[in-house]
């Protein structure tokens, strides 16, 4: 039996993955479906390091649904990475359906025959879409790094965009206090909630104040 399985992406934990959850199950709603499994993670579109997604690939039977919010969830790829997860999608005969894709909504429900014609157009309107959300990806970097560039530049905006975070002192010195008491590492990040990286900072300065 086809399962329709729903992917959530967004870039960062700072991002809500489960933003289009609404606008996915409506669509499902509609045509009177249900949805089998979702799988949401937070992993940029531009990498295949995505674990949820190929554990919905590897969870999913012959002829499964994948529902997305739109193509760009699925692929910001590079043309060659785009072409390896096509091809696992295909080895399965996984159906990708995009809410932003009206084309692929034929694919829930088509007998083999109509299903085959379907499928060849979706895959191209896929290709042209995905090559659409990489360009932008692109895009968006090089006016990120063009921006950099211009602060850059300029040794006043420089310093007023790039200023530090102040340093916590009083925290610090708790944290030091407790790392002079004979407290571990994973001690001192369980009493004070500080990063491991800062107990590192801040054990280097005792150390240093103790030579």
């Amino acid at each position: 039996m086809t399962m329709i399985r729903t992917y959530l992406r967004a870039s960062t934990k700072d991002q809500d993955a489960s933003r289009a959850r609404a606008e996915l199950q409506a669509f499902v709603d509609q045509r009177g479906l249900k949805i089998a499994a979702e799988y949401m993670e937070h992993e940029s579109g531009a990498s295949l390091a995505r674990p949820e997604l190929f554990k919905l690939i590897d969870q999913a039977h012959v002829g499964d649904i994948l529902l997305i919010e739109q193509v760009d969830r699925l692929s910001r790829l590079k043309t060659d990475d785009w072409q390896k997860l096509k091809a696992k999608l295909a080895a399965k005969r996984i159906k990708v359906v995009a809410l932003d894709l009206p084309t692929s909504h034929m694919m829930i429900d088509t007998n083999e025959f109509t299903g085959r014609m379907f499928e060849a157009l979706n895959s191209m309107m896929l290709d042209m879409l995905a090559a659409i959300s990489r360009k932008d990806y692109d895009d968006r970097r090089k006016r990120q790094a063009q921006g950099i560039a211009k602060i850059m530049a300029d040794p006043i905006t420089k310093a007023v965009k790039f200023k530090g975070k102040a340093e916590d002192v009083r925290r610090n010195t708790h944290v030091a206090e407790l790392l002079k008491s004979g407290k571990s590492w994973s001690d001192v990040q369980a009493l004070t909630g500080v990063s491991r990286m800062t107990v590192a900072k801040v054990a280097k300065r005792v150390r240093e104040g103790a030579q």
